[in-house]
């Protein structure tokens, strides 16, 4: 399905990202790389194309999300070097794990602004693209959290609930052009999340916390994820622990689940090495 098609990621640079390029350069895709760090985009490009050896014209494209003022001039580079935009996926973001009485403003406005505003402002730039194609696939990685709140995320899970309501109520205004709209809701995946997680102060958590580190692997989930998009999922819910029940318990006894979170309020634990 995505033979020759032109994707773009954000965050691509590890993590759900990084498997996510991958994944859809062995399917033949063409894949747009954007990140903050030039060195590690590059590293994933090498990876598509030893999963792939037959497209060697992945992109790499150093990018954050939060300089709105770049975001046309990336978006004209990709439509030179690439023709069109087929699937865009806003993957870039940051994590937090603070109680909300230690968690300076800053930190509030730090985690909405890359995981919000910068998802919202690069979709906004992309769409008059993919309404003069005529089709389109834009997708966001929200998460359980964005369904669930739990202790310690409180910024991350405001973030999160504001994507899935933003790209839900967009699903209904760009179907009319051909653009279907997915949410990707993981669970725990195994990535460096919880390492570059904001503390209140705004300093790095600086190591995976044990939740984490037993999540599903991001090859796998991204393999959930780009089946999920292939079949038209609107919303696609990946994950292998005990988070992803949270999904119906919210709505069939949420009295339950705020019993559930309300127990989780200790410090993370740390990861055996």
């Amino acid at each position: 399905m995505y033979q020759g098609k032109t994707v773009w990621i954000t965050g691509a640079s590890s993590g759900i990202g990084e498997a996510l390029a991958t994944g859809f350069a062995a399917r033949g895709a063409k894949v747009v790389l954007s990140a903050r760090r030039e060195d590690e985009l590059e590293r994933v490009r090498q990876a598509c194309i030893e999963r792939n050896p037959a497209e060697t014209g992945h992109l790499v494209l150093p990018l954050d999300v939060t300089d709105y003022d770049a975001l046309p001039a990336a978006v004209e580079t990709v439509k030179t070097r690439c023709g069109r935009i087929d699937v865009l996926i806003n993957n870039a973001g940051i994590g937090q794990r603070s109680l909300c009485v230690d968690t300076a403003m800053d930190v509030y406005r730090r985690l909405m602004d890359v995981d919000v505003l910068g998802q919202i402002a690069l979709t906004r730039e992309v769409l008059p693209l993919m309404i003069e194609h005529g089709s389109g696939q834009v997708a966001v990685t929200a998460s359980v959290a964005g369904k669930v709140g739990v202790p310690y995320r409180t910024g991350y899970c405001a973030a999160k609930h504001a994507m899935m309501g933003f790209f839900d109520a967009l699903r209904g205004e760009v179907a009319q052009h051909g653009i279907s709209v997915h949410t990707i809701v993981p669970g725990y995946i195994r990535t460096n999340i919880s390492v570059s997680a904001l503390q209140g102060d705004g300093s790095e958590m600086g190591y995976m916390d044990k939740a984490i580190a037993g999540g599903m692997d991001a090859d796998a989930c991204a393999e959930v994820v780009i089946k999920g998009l292939g079949r038209g999922k609107p919303e696609i819910p990946v994950g292998k622990g005990t988070e992803m029940h949270a999904l119906w318990l919210k709505r069939l006894a949420p009295g339950l689940i705020f019993k559930w979170t309300a127990k989780m309020v200790r410090k993370p634990e740390k990861a055996s090495e």
